[in-house]
């Protein structure tokens, strides 16, 4: 098989990683900050709404790829693979109970999940792609960040 119908081979399979999270993030964007959000207290180092879009972007990008990183690498469901999906059901399940249905302590701890997850998948991946356990380091400093900022908001709001 020539190098090219090789990679044209791999290319829906890498489909298939973007779509997913692009369901996930899609359908977090469907619980939109809105005035709920606006009327919080939070902490002076809460960055401005006009911040997430691009960071999560860049986030989702890198998911979907170190996703399909190990899955191909493994070639069936790995733990990492396992971790991976998982992860991805408490990014979505985050937006839901925080935005969704008001609920930050409960988005707390999703959210706390959710980083253990990202680091589980960080040093099951290793064994199959380090690439891909380096694409979830942004992603872990973010959400530890956001982990952060959900407790301070949690907190301040009673």
């Amino acid at each position: 098989m020539s190098s090219i119908a090789l990679k044209r081979s791999r290319l829906p399979s890498l489909l298939v990683f973007i779509v997913l999270v692009a369901v996930a993030a899609s359908t977090g964007a469907l619980f939109e900050p809105g005035s709920w959000y606006a009327h919080l207290e939070k902490p002076s180092w809460n960055p401005p709404n006009e911040v997430f879009g691009p960071v999560w972007t860049v986030l989702y990008v890198l998911i979907a790829i170190a996703g399909w990183l190990v899955w191909r690498a493994s070639g069936r469901m790995a733990l990492a693979v396992q971790f991976w999906f998982a992860q991805l059901l408490l990014n979505w399940m985050w937006s839901f109970l925080f935005f969704g249905v008001h609920r930050p302590g409960l988005a707390l701890v999703d959210i706390a999940l959710l980083l253990a997850t990202i680091f589980a998948f960080i040093v099951t991946a290793r064994r199959y792609s380090t690439v891909a356990s380096w694409l979830f380091v942004p992603y872990a400093a973010w959400v530890g960040f956001a982990t952060a900022l959900n407790f301070m908001i949690w907190r301040l709001n009673g």
